[in-house]
């Protein structure tokens, strides 16, 4: 582990991504080392293949890696919930453990939040070059239509996992299952301005998805109905003392 407490928490959650992890461990390290002092915190969400072995083989090899382990299956919005908190840096960067988000975009994300506006406190990936099949594609760009129209967050591409966010507000946010779904509408809800940067995305090279189309479709629907419910009746204030 670093010394220096790190500006920058890089949380990456994973399960069954034994032949991901490294590359993308050390692609972040290349992105990162000499830009910002940070950490990377991996969340192995109880694989069943030895992903959390190659994860503690890599530890010896790279100082700035962390590793959590959740003892049960508790699904990715938990992992990355329980890795922001077992972050020490004040801003979150997230990937997505299958190697498609490119840790290359990170520093394109924290040039925009240096030159934005104080109480923006999200900037989102937006894959303007989608490389999934074409039914995903399709699947998203439906989701993404029905999301806008009953949240109108203004946010085109919600479910890209390369994300930079301020730790203190993602932790004020309500926890749910599936909310890293909606961390636009969420944090729109709290207060705080929200910005959507392209960025590169790449093909699965290794690995299996983990979603199918129709599964998604379902409990996205659930989970909408939730967030327009919360939007509508919450209401919430930001205070400052004088």
């Amino acid at each position: 582990m670093t010394q220096n407490k790190p500006s920058l928490s890089v949380v990456v959650p994973v399960f069954n991504e034994r032949d991901n992890v490294a590359p993308l461990v050390h692609e972040i390290t290349a992105a990162l080392r000499g830009v910002v002092p940070f950490e990377i915190v991996y969340v192995d969400d109880h694989s069943r293949d030895d992903t959390l072995d190659v994860l503690r083989g890599l530890k010896a090899e790279v100082p700035e890696l962390r590793v959590i382990h959740h003892v049960t299956q508790s699904g990715q919005s938990t992992a990355v919930r329980n890795g922001v908190k077992a972050a020490r840096a004040p801003w979150i960067a997230t990937l997505d453990g299958d190697g498609q988000n490119d840790p290359a975009d990170i520093p394109r994300l924290l040039a925009e939040r240096d030159s934005a506006d104080a109480s923006t406190r999200l900037f989102a990936g937006w894959r303007v070059n989608r490389q999934d099949s074409g039914s995903k594609r399709w699947a998203s760009k439906w989701a993404n239509a029905i999301r806008a129209r009953m949240l109108r967050d203004d946010t085109p591409d919600t479910g890209c996992g390369i994300k930079l966010f301020e730790r203190e507000a993602f932790l004020e946010l309500p926890y749910f299952d599936h909310m890293h779904r909606y961390l636009p509408a969420l944090m729109q809800r709290a207060g705080y301005r929200t910005v959507s940067v392209p960025v590169n995305h790449r093909h699965r090279t290794a690995g299996v998805s983990k979603y199918n189309n129709l599964g998604r479709a379902l409990v996205g629907i659930r989970d909408l109905r939730g967030v327009a419910w919360l939007i509508k009746r919450g209401k919430l204030t930001r205070t400052e003392e004088v």
